[in-house]
């Protein structure tokens, strides 16, 4: 089937309005979200000098700092192992120091730049591109990550909420109820996609998506991996508030729980002014202004830092190949050496 000339005009036109339109809409969002982030930031330290701000830091034990440092680095190496899982289901593996590459990089940029599931799906797919994987195997990787995130976010919440349900409510201000349904919940959602993982085969479609189930030892890697990583960036935070508080460590993964949910809805870029109100407004006896600032500057301003550097190195090391690749001249081709008939051909 052909279409005329004036008909491919059109759609080629009304593709490029829709991408104009998705971005300008993605601007607007990146907007109001570093400005929300900045107000809660505000509304946070507003009470604080820089002064306070630098002594309440500096008052932190190192050998707590070096804890929290130890568990933001183990974080990053579980980030890498979901990446190369979601190779592995997509289904196109690569070598893991390639996808720690990767991964390390687009996470590390991504916590901080916000809308993380764009913006390091899109570090991601400059990438893994250029490695040999198509634009739909990206997207299916990326769609793994994201998911697996959110069923560790699950997973740790409702371990932290069932195992102690009144530390939780105590914590979160909810009644009992409250916090026994919203950890039920939590655990449901995790039971409900291991079974679908288990026993569905066909394709989930919503309108124009269709997404296939991992195998079950892919899913329950996926809760693991997922758990695990909110596990330790919550111990990397209970290390610095330790310092200054007696706070338990599942209460501080409750909070933290609490917080991701609240930067997961609002996109804030590294949960800036998100996780600091949370945290404060859970904990309002504790000045843990000190303790978040270090945790701050441990999971997302060190790591943003590295990956800045880490990425422009690689971008010089492909432009450098990709420019090498083009200078070298095309080599003549190989004359073909025939036999005379009744005589054989040397080699």
């Amino acid at each position: 089937m052909t279409h005329a000339p004036g008909q491919t005009d059109a759609r080629a036109e009304d593709r490029e309005d829709h991408s104009s339109r998705r971005r300008i809409w993605t601007i607007i969002l990146t907007v109001l979200s570093v400005a929300l982030g900045g107000y809660l930031l505000y509304r946070t330290l507003a009470g604080y000098s820089l002064g306070q701000l630098v002594e309440s830091v500096r008052a932190l034990p190192a050998a707590r700092l070096a804890a929290a440092g130890g568990f933001a680095a183990a974080s990053y190496l579980c980030l890498t192992g979901i990446d190369w899982l979601a190779l592995r289901a997509a289904g196109k593996p690569l070598p893991y120091r390639r996808v720690a590459l990767a991964a390390f990089i687009s996470l590390s940029l991504g916590h901080s730049i916000g809308l993380a599931g764009l913006s390091s799906g899109a570090i991601r797919y400059r990438f893994y591109t250029r490695w040999g994987l198509g634009t739909a195997d990206v997207a299916k990787a990326v769609l793994f990550c994201g998911v697996t995130v959110g069923v560790g976010l699950m997973a740790l919440g409702a371990v932290a909420v069932l195992v102690h349900p009144g530390l939780a409510g105590e914590v979160t201000g909810l009644g009992q109820g409250a916090v026994l349904a919203a950890g039920l919940a939590c655990a449901g959602g995790v039971a409900a996609y291991l079974g679908l993982a288990a026993w569905w085969r066909k394709p989930l479609t919503f309108r124009r998506w269709s997404i296939e189930m991992p195998p079950l030892p892919l899913a329950a890697a996926q809760v693991s991996l997922g758990a695990v990583n909110f596990a330790l960036v919550s111990a990397c935070l209970h290390q610095v508030l330790s310092a200054v508080s007696d706070v338990g460590y599942l209460a501080v993964a409750s909070v933290f729980v609490i917080a991701n949910a609240a930067v997961l809805i609002t996109h804030v870029p590294g949960g800036v002014g998100v996780i600091e109100s949370v945290v404060v407004h859970l904990l309002p006896k504790t000045d843990v202004i000190g303790p978040l600032i270090a945790f701050r500057c441990l999971y997302f301003l060190g790591p943003l830092a590295l990956g800045l550097v880490a990425f422009a190195a690689t971008e010089a090391v492909f432009r450098w190949r990709d420019a090498e690749g083009s200078a070298a001249p095309a080599r003549p081709p190989t004359p073909s050496r025939t036999a005379v008939p009744g005589r054989a051909a040397r080699s």
